[in-house]
C-alpha cells in the first residue's frame, strides 16, 4: 500500500509540474515593444492607459499603427475609443524632435472636454515614439484653436496633468506681452496675446520662453530664437528668472541682431509681476557669449530703448 502510495503522490506532482509548465508558457513575454494607448473611461473625466505589444520598428508604419490602436473600441465597454475612423491624419512632418499631425477637417467635430482629451490621449501616445518629444497639430494645414480662440501650440507629455480625475481643470488663461523682432531684426515689436489657455502646471515664466521659441503670431513680428531650442529649466529666485535653454539656441537662423534676441527674452519676462532681471544659460553655463559679442555672464535688465517706436502697441 505504501508503493501505491508513493505513485499517487509521485504522479500528483507530475501533473503539478505540466500546470505550471503550461501556465509559464501563457504568460511568455510577447515579442516587440510595449506602448501605452491611451483612452478616455467611461465617465469622459480622464484618459486611460492600456498596454499595446508592437513588433513595428519603422517610424511612419509605427504612426500609424499606432494612431490605429486609439480608434479601437473596447469589447468590454470599460473606455471609449477618442478617434473614430472618419477623423483622418492627412499628413505629418517630424523635425527636431516636433510631430506635426495634419488632420482633416472631421477633427473639428470633437469639441469641449472630448476634444481636450483626445489631445491628450494622441500626444500621451505618440510622444512614446523614437525621436518624438513634443507634437502640434494642424487641421487642413492651419494651426488648431482652441475652444477660446487660442492657438493651442506645441504639446508633450507632461501638457496634460491629471487634476482630481478631471484634465480640464488643468488649465487657466492669461494676457501675455511678448517681444519679438521686426522685419530688419534690428529692434522689437510688442505682441500682446489676449486669454492664453495654458498648463497650470506649468510656470508663467516657462510659458513665456515657451512662446517666444515658437515665433509670433503677429503679421510685422518675426522670431528671435532657433526654434529647435529646447528648454532645460526655468526658475525665479528673488526677482531674478534664470532661464537655461540647449545648445541649439546657440545657433542663429534668422537675421535678427543679438541683443535683439538677448532682449526679446529679458523684456518678455520682465513684463510679469515676479520677474525683474534675467540670466541666461546654455546647459547651465554661463561663462559663455551669445553670438560672440552678448556674454552670458551678465544679468539683463529691461531695455526699452531696443524698441521700434513705431511698432508699440
Amino acid at each position: 500500500m505504501k508503493k501505491a502510495g508513493h505513485l499517487v503522490v509521485f504522479a500528483v506532482l507530475i501533473m503539478g509540474l505540466l500546470l505550471c509548465t503550461a501556465c509559464a508558457g501563457r504568460h511568455e513575454k510577447q515579442d516587440g515593444t510595449v506602448y501605452n494607448i491611451y483612452y478616455v473611461n467611461k465617465e469622459e473625466t480622464k484618459i486611460v492607459a492600456r498596454e499595446y505589444v508592437s513588433e513595428t520598428s519603422e517610424g511612419d508604419a509605427l504612426l500609424e499603427e499606432l494612431l490605429e490602436q486609439l480608434s479601437h473600441i473596447s469589447e468590454k465597454m470599460d473606455y471609449q475609443a477618442l478617434l473614430s475612423k472618419e477623423i483622418s491624419v492627412e499628413g505629418h512632418t517630424l523635425e527636431n524632435g516636433l510631430l506635426t499631425l495634419d488632420f482633416d477637417e472631421s477633427y473639428k467635430e470633437l469639441r469641449g472636454t472630448r476634444e481636450i482629451l483626445a489631445r491628450a490621449s494622441i500626444v500621451r501616445t505618440l510622444t512614446q515614439l523614437p525621436g518624438v518629444e513634443r507634437i502640434t497639430f494642424t487641421v487642413m494645414g492651419e494651426q488648431l484653436m482652441d475652444a477660446s480662440g487660442a492657438t493651442v501650440g506645441v504639446m508633450a507629455a507632461d501638457t496634460f496633468i491629471e487634476n482630481a480625475g478631471n484634465e480640464i481643470n488643468a488649465y487657466e488663461k492669461v494676457d501675455l506681452k511678448l517681444y519679438f523682432a521686426n522685419e530688419t531684426g534690428d529692434s522689437l515689436v510688442e505682441e500682446n496675446r489676449r486669454n492664453v489657455v495654458y498648463n497650470s502646471n506649468i510656470s508663467l515664466e516657462k510659458l513665456v520662453v515657451e512662446k517666444l521659441v515658437q515665433g509670433p503670431m503677429t503679421d510685422g513680428a518675426y522670431p528671435t530664437i532657433n526654434p529647435a531650442t529646447k528648454i532645460v529649466s526655468v526658475t525665479v529666485k528673488d526677482g531674478t528668472c534664470y532661464v537655461n535653454l540647449n545648445d541649439d539656441f546657440l545657433s542663429q537662423p534668422y537675421n535678427v541682431a543679438s541683443d535683439v534676441t538677448i532682449y526679446s527674452i529679458t523684456n518678455s519676462l520682465v513684463e510679469l509681476s515676479n520677474v525683474n532681471r534675467v540670466q541666461i544659460s546654455v546647459n547651465g553655463k554661463t561663462d559663455i557669449s551669445y553670438r560672440e559679442n552678448m556674454s552670458l555672464n551678465n544679468v539683463f535688465e529691461r531695455n526699452l530703448d531696443i524698441l521700434d517706436p513705431g511698432s508699440v502697441q
